[in-house]
């Protein structure tokens, strides 16, 4: 089922989702499954699935450094499809720009309808860690806008080399990345919106916000995505802070503010036992506002450790 009639059917209800990320290669994904396992609880209609982009490693060679390329964290598709069929939940694996060509993705769309999967999250990713800013792929997207309009494409038949007339053709549900503190490439908050209405009216059909941990911001940011004409579902990101660094982290990575109070309240911490409880009762209390306003969903950016969420969920749900 898609993201949006799940979002119909509950009629106003806050609904719970969140995010995993693939084990690294060589892990068992009973790992995942553990993880999974204590959330079930909550019923979410759908879990998303990230993927990763390649990256460079260095192999010693007689002295000298082959650089090779690989990837630390695959498998989403297959992920994807393990756990909609071992939970009965739909899943929606993130389809991204860099580190694929066109017709690599084309392949893994056609391989999720071929599973059923009918969910898909649009993203352009992020730079490599040998990159400063982002460099397309060659052969690839530059922008999630042009990965939105492949797959509403496929959507309609259209393949990147030929038109195909079917009555089984994808009809992917495409949900697409929010900023309520502006992408950190944009320049300013208005410019990133056009960006979003440009994906919007490219066809995609719901939002999914980065992470913040105040609260206005979100409600802001939905005033002005509604204000420019963006009318389709907006689902806030939460992600619980968990460890002390997490204060220069998330703002140097991912260029959001911190409010003074939950700054205040992590350096106290003595240890990161009681920052993952700061962080677990900031997320309470933002899921409960958030919720209180009627947000369709509370997404929640678990990092595949399900115990904070857990304890989030049982105080919100």
């Amino acid at each position: 089922m898609k993201v949006t009639d799940h979002l119909k059917n509950a009629k106003g209800k806050t609904l719970f989702s969140f995010e995993l990320i693939p084990p690294v290669k060589g892990r068992n994904i009973q790992e995942l499954y553990n993880n999974i396992d204590p959330l079930m609880e909550f019923d979410p209609p759908f879990i998303d699935v990230t993927t990763s982009r390649e990256e460079y490693v260095y192999i010693d060679k007689e002295g000298l450094l082959d650089k090779k390329v690989t990837r630390m964290r695959p498998g989403t598709v297959g992920i994807c499809a393990s756990i909609k069929h071992k939970y009965k939940v739909d899943t929606v694996p993130h389809i991204l720009c860099g580190g694929f060509t066109k017709e690599e993705t084309e392949y893994v769309l056609v391989d999720c309808h071929y599973l059923g999967i009918d969910n898909v999250m649009a993203l352009r990713g992020d730079a490599m860690r040998e990159e400063k800013y982002f460099q397309p792929t060659k052969g690839g997207h530059a922008y999630a806008v042009d990965l939105v309009r492949q797959i509403q494409n496929l959507n309609q038949g259209k393949y990147l080399h030929e038109d195909i007339e079917t009555d089984h053709s994808a009809q992917f549900c495409i949900g697409v990345a929010g900023y309520p503190e502006k992408h950190l490439e944009a320049p300013s908050l208005k410019s990133d919106l056009k960006r979003l209405k440009e994906k919007v009216d490219a066809g995609a059909d719901y939002v999914v916000t980065q992470m913040f941990f105040d609260n206005q911001k979100f409600f802001e940011f939905v005033d002005a995505a509604r204000d420019i004409g963006i009318n389709i579902p907006i689902i806030p990101g939460i992600k619980p802070m968990a460890v002390k660094r997490h204060l220069q982290l998330l703002p140097q990575v991912f260029r959001i503010d911190l409010p003074q109070d939950l700054i205040d309240a992590v350096d106290a911490c003595e240890n990161n036992k009681a920052v993952r409880q700061v962080g677990v009762e900031w997320a309470i209390k933002q899921s409960q506002e958030l919720k209180e306003a009627g947000v369709p969903v509370l997404h929640y950016y678990s990092m595949g450790k399900s115990d904070n969420i857990r304890a989030i969920a049982k105080e919100v749900f």
